[in-house]
């Protein structure tokens, strides 16, 4: 048991040296990033689709996407607008260091202000591995039920911010908008909360904003950030 517990120290300390390695690199060019992270078909391709077609006018956008197999959502990301690389996992169930690595070098990063980062869909591992980002995200949905913050408190606990999506099913789905948000304030008090709609728009706005006003203009944070 102390020989397996010595290895999954060693992975994760690895793994912590090459996101900082990331970050480095991601610093030296000016882009700020953010980890978008989610359980599948919480609507992490849809917000970043929607995100790149708010802000393409204004920032130039970059987006690695994570997933187990095929392009599709690079692809949903390039049409919006964005330098797009797909990451196939090969069946990990989350993007660590290494994979984001690979994923920089095939993007300019001198052409990028903004880079957005599609983890695999999974509730479990994500939070538990570092890539570099500048801030994590979640992506919940209110298909997925308002239990979540109580069932994947990690998952919560390692966030910046909270993109709860789909509240245009709010009028249909047995979700407790009042739990859910007790639960997530519970365990991270200070995290930016965003209530959106991707088929509505409605709250995207301050979201966009949100991302906007935390990128200066050549794409690091801004100074109150760092």
């Amino acid at each position: 048991m102390t020989r397996r517990v010595q290895v999954v120290e060693d992975i994760l300390s690895d793994n912590d040296r090459q996101a900082m390695e990331n970050r480095r690199a991601l610093e030296a060019a000016g882009v700020f990033s953010l980890n978008l992270m989610a359980s599948p078909g919480a609507g992490k391709t849809s917000l970043i689709e929607r995100t790149t077609q708010a802000l393409r006018d204004r920032l130039r956008i970059g987006v690695i996407d994570g997933d187990l197999a095929t392009r599709l959502d690079a692809d949903r990301a390039a049409a919006a607008g964005a330098q797009a690389v797909q990451i196939n996992t090969g069946g990990q169930c989350h993007l660590d260091a290494a994979m984001v690595r690979a994923g920089l070098a095939e993007l300019d990063l001198n052409q990028l202000d903004l880079l957005l980062i599609e983890n695999v869909g999974n509730l479990v591992c994500t939070a538990a591995f570092a890539i570099g980002a500048h801030r994590n995200v979640l992506v919940a949905s209110v298909p997925e039920g308002d239990d979540k913050p109580y069932k994947y408190p990690a998952s919560y606990l390692s966030i910046d911010a909270l993109v709860l999506n789909k509240i245009d099913l709010l009028p249909y789905v047995a979700f407790d908008l009042e739990r859910f948000r007790r639960g997530v304030e519970v365990l991270n008090p200070d995290l930016d909360f965003f209530a959106v709609s991707c088929t509505t728009s409605e709250g995207l706005a301050p979201w966009v904003e949100w991302i906007g006003q935390a990128v200066s203009p050549r794409g690091t944070a801004t100074k109150a950030d760092r």
